[in-house]
């Protein structure tokens, strides 16, 4: 399948789970930090079983390739982003919280640019543009 629909289907899961996750913690009155632990420990049961054919392959990649995922996946975006989300979901509605926090494409793709490589073309100007744009337009 191609990389985009997996993107797409990652927005759905992501935008699907939001909702859930808002509803879980008001109906418990939990806070941000619980809300998190539990979506966290659920998701370590499951990609746990899923990815341990692959297990093996964690000595060959290298320590520096590690500390890349540990501290982009685990600490930034895994502890911190994922904190700021629940406490966001808690206070606010979906309508305010959603556009706001799923700009993060914005930001992975400047990463890619500016640290990356990655090439800067007409498209994703455009493209960024019109985002921000329909954020802008969601939120006010």
């Amino acid at each position: 399948m191609k990389p985009e629909f997996y993107a797409l289907l990652t927005a759905m899961a992501w935008g699907i789970g939001g909702y859930f996750e808002k509803k879980g913690l008001h109906l418990g009155n939990l806070a941000p930090q619980m809300g998190i632990t539990i979506r966290t420990a659920v998701a370590l049961v499951i990609l746990g079983a899923v990815s341990y054919p692959q297990w093996k392959t964690l000595p060959q990649a290298g320590g520096k390739a590690l500390l890349m995922l540990a501290i982009g996946g685990g600490v930034v975006a895994g502890s911190l982003g994922m904190l700021f989300f629940y406490t966001a979901l808690k206070g606010a509605p979906l309508t305010r919280v959603m556009p706001i926090a799923f700009t993060s494409p914005l930001f992975g793709a400047l990463m890619g640019i500016i640290l990356g490589g990655e090439p800067l073309t007409w498209k994703s100007v455009a493209g960024t543009l019109l985002t921000i744009a329909g954020i802008i337009v969601l939120t006010i």
